[in-house]
């Protein structure tokens, strides 16, 4: 969104598109209490889940997850960039993140090399390292098994490292099959995001326009329409207001309301065949 487009209507930034400011994000109770209960478990160690169907809110969830353990002096956090891919590329992106060399064809001395260096974080400020894994589900099976493997020691008695894993259903199904069954039954920590309700979408596009500096740019009318609209789906609920917002600019109309929204909506005429304008 261009400077114009802004000042037209007293934006900060535009508030339907993903990359918002972190402190602009609307924190739900169901976050609140995931946070909550990852930052304990980052102490002890141990998996953590985040899943629901796409636009539910999983990245969300896990950028405030982020900004909060980053904000803590002692935590050590590792974000997956590529989660497809094969072992040898994890050990390379682990080596990467973890500041450690690793030979990606001897596994067994990257595992070593890895887990010393977490157990020497660990020693040195009593909290575990942290693994952010988004789009989970299209990590390999023998790369979630690997890493499981790689978190635990002693007899899995003593937990190396915390693993934040965010998916949609794809992700539960491998969860459940026998190859995975061992991981799935480590987490400790679930959140498990589903439809939104009306109620709770109008609450998030107001958040979203109080951040951005333009509490009353649209009515209360248009942000009910807009949630009754987006069923159940935060990212669809976004996206059609964002589309909303650019037809407003282009129009240069001062409010948003319902009936901008049904002009967008509206199907555009279906253009008269030739045959039938010739027979006129």
């Amino acid at each position: 969104m261009n400077k114009k487009m802004l000042a037209l209507y007293g934006l900060k930034w535009n508030p339907f598109q993903p990359d918002v400011p972190i402190e602009a994000l609307h924190v739900s109770r169901r976050t609140e209490s995931f946070c909550w209960r990852a930052e304990q478990l980052v102490g002890e160690g141990g998996f953590a889940l985040v899943t629901g169907a796409p636009g539910t809110g999983k990245s969300v969830n896990l950028r405030i997850l982020a900004d909060r353990l980053e904000a803590k002096r002692d935590v050590k956090l590792g974000i997956i960039s590529r989660p497809q891919s094969s072992l040898a590329d994890f050990y390379r992106e682990m080596g990467e993140l973890f500041g450690v060399e690793l030979a990606p064809h001897n596994r067994w001395a990257g595992a070593k090399v890895l887990r010393d260096r977490w157990q020497t974080h660990i020693d040195a400020a009593l909290t575990r390292p942290v693994l952010i894994v988004d789009e989970a589900q299209e990590m390999k099976p023998i790369v979630l098994s690997e890493l499981r493997l790689l978190s635990s020691a002693r007899l899995d008695s003593h937990i190396l490292l915390t693993v934040v894993l965010a998916g949609d259903g794809r992700l539960l199904d491998r969860l459940r099959s026998e190859e995975l069954a061992p991981l799935n039954s480590r987490m400790r920590v679930r959140l498990a995001l589903e439809r939104w309700t009306p109620e709770e979408l109008s609450e998030l596009i107001v958040h979203a326009l109080q951040k951005a500096g333009a509490a009353k740019l649209m009515t209360p009318e248009l942000i009910a329409t807009l949630a009754d609209h987006a069923q159940g789906n935060p990212r669809q609920l976004m996206n059609l207001a964002g589309e909303l917002l650019d037809v407003a600019a282009q129009k240069e109309a001062r409010h948003i309301d319902e009936k901008l929204f049904l002009e967008m909506c509206a199907a555009p005429p279906v253009p008269e065949p030739k045959a039938a304008r010739a027979r006129r």
